[in-house]
């Protein structure tokens, strides 16, 4: 929003160096009139009333007010987070909802929900809470009238939306859905299925839709012992849409034959806790879905709403592997986010991702493209930077050529032997690629989850039209059903256990190494890891501090499909001084998202805070001077101190 004009700086001095002085008196002769404020031109409403609640008497006065301004680039200073929520929120208060010469005040509890959660993200930024978001001053009980001045973001979500007449509740209409349309099928499908599926959501887009997913398992909601986590992930660049319809179909197909009893199905989905994303960037989808399908250009739409390419905007974390790999002993998993990736621009999109990964021990993962026929695998960029196309493996590149395998050898397309067709090019690797000997870059997804966390993440590329035509949705789901299956059954493979020390009690963050693969995972907060493995012999060794290490051997026969159990009970070191195991713990900068040490306690994920830390001689937060430089009176209530 532009500065307010110079006559209306004088108001600007008095409203914003001003505390409310008495509460506002509910008026039943109020005048309501056309909501005209730009920045609440969203709310639920279109009727307002002046004087709002902290007295300002005119539009004119309620846009000059550094009230007004702190909501208009509130989006901009919290990158993100929180959007739209607290912005509805304030427009409540400034613009008050006007209803038959009566004012309706919003509802207490959704303040006081969006603060808990917001809280953290003005701390971050050294702001104090806004003092005309003050919940029990501004806002009132349901049981008096309350209205929710979020309804607009949920609006339509809610409801069902009835199928035909005449058709089965295991109907699947294979068209393209709009985000409206994908929620509410979604939540329909977790309804169908409410004891093995749920909805959640991981956070909003930057235009503040729910990145919202469903999962299915035996016991929602729950992480149970050695139940392995998988995760799908659609649409992350918003014009490629064919994955974030697969997952739609993908939904509606497990909910619809675990009900019929399929035995395939109903074992997987009770052996398996299976997450579906179907779209990443619902605010690209938005851009690519306006032109349309065959309309859409090879670039509209593909970044996010901060025009931000999603799959180039995780940490950079492979060049920091390929310095590691070449120290001796040196840990080169479970590498730290470096502090100067929060001093660029990260996407609520990215953060939402990161979070959950942290949240979750995801142990398989697939993202869904377009663009090309052919299934990629890390690394994605190259070992030497300035080559654009260069083999650059993992240290589980057989593990990772199975994982693509299991994808590319069911899809009939993939595995059609002409040349000329979509992706012919890959025939000859049998469609699939080490991603960096494709083409390089950074800051990719499947590079961070490998780098970062215990999760193997391979790319899929559904076909080279992006926005398929509707009436080509249907043979792309009946070309990918058996692909998606058979990838997500492979989470399956290698070994699996519980570390324990010698009383039973779970060993959280032991390492489990295996010999000659230099990429360790670590247990999850029940001790219980998973490790994809090839088939082969492998020398497996658990440690943790303060314990000695164990030493097992494993066999992994050829057409074992089931992860084979080996658990690993941990003897505490003898007394004396604390021995504890070389190279176990990491030292570097704390992780903002709650990782610090790869191995230490998780943290309540702040990844604000790490980017914009508050200066510790006293001297304004940096945000200071963007409001003063539009009044000499300045709004000293957003300063904590």
């Amino acid at each position: 929003m532009p500065p307010p004009p110079p006559l209306l700086l004088l108001t600007v001095l008095v409203v914003a160096a001003a505390r409310p002085g008495c509460e506002f008196e509910r008026n039943p002769a109020a005048t309501c009139v056309d909501l005209q404020l730009r920045t609440c031109s969203d709310a639920a409403y279109n009727h307002t009333t002046f004087p709002n609640l902290l007295q300002h008497r005119s539009r004119e006065v309620v846009e000059a007010s550094s009230e007004y301004i702190l909501l208009s680039v509130l989006h901009q200073l919290l990158e993100g987070q929180c959007n739209p929520d607290l912005r509805l929120l304030g427009c409540a208060v400034l613009a008050p909802r006007c209803e038959g010469g009566w004012v309706r005040r919003p509802c207490r509890h959704i303040c006081e929900g969006l603060r808990e959660a917001c809280q953290p993200a003005f701390d971050a930024i050294d702001m104090a809470w806004p003092y005309f978001l003050n919940c029990h001053r501004y806002f009132t009980r349901e049981d008096e009238g309350c209205y929710d001045p979020l309804e607009k973001l949920r609006g339509g979500l809610e409801a069902d939306e009835a199928l035909p007449s005449g058709l089965p509740p295991t109907f699947i209409r294979f068209s393209h859905h709009s985000y409206a349309q994908m929620v509410r099928v979604l939540r329909r499908t977790a309804s169908r299925c409410a004891h093995v599926a749920r909805t959640y959501s991981i956070g909003r887009s930057f235009d503040g839709r729910e990145l919202l997913v469903i999962e299915f398992s035996s016991r929602p909601g729950q992480h149970e012992l050695m139940e392995p986590e998988v995760k799908l992930i659609g649409n992350i660049h918003g014009n490629e849409v064919a994955g974030r319809e697969m997952l739609i179909y993908l939904a509606q197909y497990l909910c619809s034959e675990y009900l019929l009893g399929n035995p395939r199905i109903q074992r997987l989905l009770n052996t398996t806790r299976i997450h579906l994303l179907p779209s990443m960037n619902p605010d690209g989808y938005e851009v690519a879905a306006a032109e349309g399908a065959g309309y859409n250009g090879w670039t509209s739409g593909r970044q996010n709403a901060q025009n931000l390419d999603l799959n180039r905007n995780f940490p950079d974390l492979t060049s920091e592997y390929y310095r590691l790999a070449e120290t001796r002993g040196a840990r080169s998993d479970h590498i730290p986010i470096p502090q100067h990736y929060w001093w660029g621009k990260v996407a609520p999109e990215t953060k939402a991702i990161m979070k959950w990964m942290q949240t979750i021990p995801f142990v398989l993962s697939a993202s869904l493209h377009g663009g090309d026929l052919v299934v990629s695998y890390p690394f994605d960029f190259s070992k030497h930077p300035q080559e654009e196309k260069m083999f650059s493996p993992t240290p589980d590149e057989k593990m990772f050529k199975l994982l693509s395998r299991a994808y590319a050898d069911v899809h009939p397309m993939m595995m059609d032997r002409s040349e000329n067709r979509c992706g012919g090019n890959f025939l000859k690797r049998g469609s699939i690629i080490n991603g960096a000997d494709w083409y390089s870059f950074t800051g990719g997804m499947s590079d961070f989850n490998y780098l970062h966390t215990n999760c193997f993440e391979i790319t899929v590329e559904l076909g080279c039209v992006k926005f398929p035509p509707e009436e080509a949705l249907y043979t792309l789901w009946q070309h990918n059903k058996e692909s998606l299956l058979n990838f997500v059954e492979m989470v399956h493979r290698g070994i699996k256990g519980v570390v324990t020390d010698k009383f039973g009690k779970p060993v959280k963050n032991a390492r489990i190494l295996v010999k000659g693969i230099r990429h360790d995972i670590t247990t999850a907060p029940d001790g219980d890891y998973w490790r994809l493995l090839p088939p082969g012999v492998h020398i497996v060794i658990a440690q943790a501090p303060g314990y000695a290490k164990v030493i097992k051997k494993v066999i992994i026969p050829t057409r074992m499909k089931r992860a084979g159990r080996v658990d690993f009970i941990l003897q505490p070191l003898g007394m004396g001084p604390k021995n504890f195991l070389h190279g176990l713990q990491r030292t570097g900068p704390h992780d903002p998202l709650g990782g610090a040490s790869s191995l230490g306690e998780a943290t309540e994920p702040d990844p604000l805070r790490a980017r914009r830390q508050p200066s510790a001689d006293g001297s304004k937060p940096w945000w200071w001077s963007y409001f003063t430089s539009l009044s000499t009176h300045r709004p000293r209530w957003l300063l904590k101190y």
